[in-house]
């Protein structure tokens, strides 16, 4: 037996945790329930206020120490431990959606399926937050590190982690791993952050009537061009990596020439090196680009999501991967993913990302979780918390790069 798998066994036997286990399973209804309760109120990136305000109160009402909103809407609250010189354990979800204000969200089951937008990412995992510290406390109970429990903000779309790097800055000098949850990736342990570069190119030009002005240059006409160009770059070999243009605006009319052009592009790499000299790439392209005259092109960068990297060797992914086997979970897939993980990961900070159950169609109206592995997946946020809790100090100090 490997010493993770040793450690969590032994944890997993004592008595005490045993009847923690046993709770957080008989845990799962309200924990959907919350899931629900959470949903329904909106929290579009850059708009998390609500839910925010929601979730400070639950931890109010658990009688957690130091619950702060910050000015971002970040929500912190303390679950301290025997220990308070250990390392702290940072425990995350994301409160906000990629739904607009406007979404309606309604939620239908459908035998051991609930739809909803939402429901998946990210309310079941806030909901599974919420349910660790009464799971914590039973009997008197306490961890022997501090947890922290934090609802980030700005997780989805061009929020670019803006909530956990608040979070990793004001808890960096107290904090030693970190535990994020996303909804829908039961099975699976993220541990190596994908890398993400996100490029607005905008192009301006004179304008005009389409027929009264005909031969000046579009800048719609010179985007498409130059997208087509950008297209055939070939990302770098040796470490998987994409390049997508998700965005095209610009045009006044069917009937003008475009004064104005833009194209939003997505650049990933698992590798840091790789997605520079991606993003290298681009540029140069760009700047090689034959402009037509009156045609002007500038580049803004609008997301930059680092990228970092957990060994497999680590002992909070080796702890990770024995609670799933404990919990009953296999196979365990090891993935690459954009969470907010890649903020600890990329400060050589020990962090991963799981998951509370599965689902599908997530970032449309009829993303579902499955109910029925809810309760197993706050089994798994329970005793990973409490391993990571009991050997931070080791963990924490373990050598990152491996």
């Amino acid at each position: 037996m490997t010493t993770a798998r040793k450690l969590v066994a032994e944890l997993a036997a004592q008595a005490a945790i045993q009847e923690a286990l046993a709770a957080a399973k008989a845990l799962a209804p309200s924990v959907i329930n919350e899931a629900v309760l959470l949903q329904q109120i909106p929290a579009p990136t850059f708009d998390e206020a609500r839910r925010a305000s929601y979730v400070r109160q639950r931890f109010e009402d658990g009688g957690l120490s130091d619950v702060l909103t910050d000015d971002l809407h970040v929500v912190y609250a303390r679950l301290p431990g025997s220990d308070p010189d250990a390392p702290a354990v940072m425990v995350s979800a994301h409160l906000d959606t990629v739904f607009p204000l406007d979404t309606v969200l309604n939620v239908r089951r459908r035998g051991k399926r609930l739809f909803g937008p939402g429901l998946g990412d990210n309310s079941v995992s806030v909901a599974a937050m919420l349910a660790l510290p009464p799971l914590l406390q039973i009997d008197g109970f306490q961890p022997p590190a501090d947890i922290w429990l934090v609802g980030t903000v700005g997780e989805e779309g061009l929020g670019d982690l803006c909530g956990m790097q608040r979070a990793v800055e004001r808890l960096a000098d107290r904090v030693g791993l970190v535990v994020v949850v996303e909804g829908m990736a039961l099975g699976h342990i993220f541990h190596h952050g994908l890398g993400v570069r996100r490029l607005k190119v905008e192009v301006n030009g004179p304008g005009g009537h389409s027929w009264l002005n005909h031969g000046r240059p579009s800048a719609v006409h010179a985007l498409l061009k130059l997208g087509a160009v950008l297209t055939d770059i070939p990302v770098p070999s040796g470490a998987p990596s994409s390049l997508n243009i998700g965005l095209i605006e610009g045009g006044l009319s069917i009937n003008t020439i475009a004064p104005h052009a833009s194209l939003s592009i997505d650049l990933r790499s698992e590798d840091a090196a790789a997605l520079d000299k991606l993003e290298g790439r681009v540029m140069a392209a760009i700047e090689r680009f034959d402009f037509p005259a009156e045609i002007t092109c500038g580049v803004e960068v609008i997301g930059n999501r680092p990228a970092g990297k957990l060994p497999r060797a680590h002992p909070l992914v080796a702890a990770s991967e024995a609670v799933l086997r404990t919990v009953g979970v296999s196979p365990v897939a090891y993935r690459a993913a954009s969470t907010d993980a890649n903020v600890p990961l990329s400060r050589n900070l020990a962090a991963v990302c799981i998951g509370i159950t599965t689902g599908g169609n997530a970032h449309r109206l009829d993303e579902y979780i499955d109910t029925e592995p809810v309760g197993t997946g706050l089994q798994q946020l329970l005793l990973l918390s409490l391993a990571a809790a009991h050997h931070s100090r080791e963990w924490a100090a373990w050598d990152n790069v491996g």
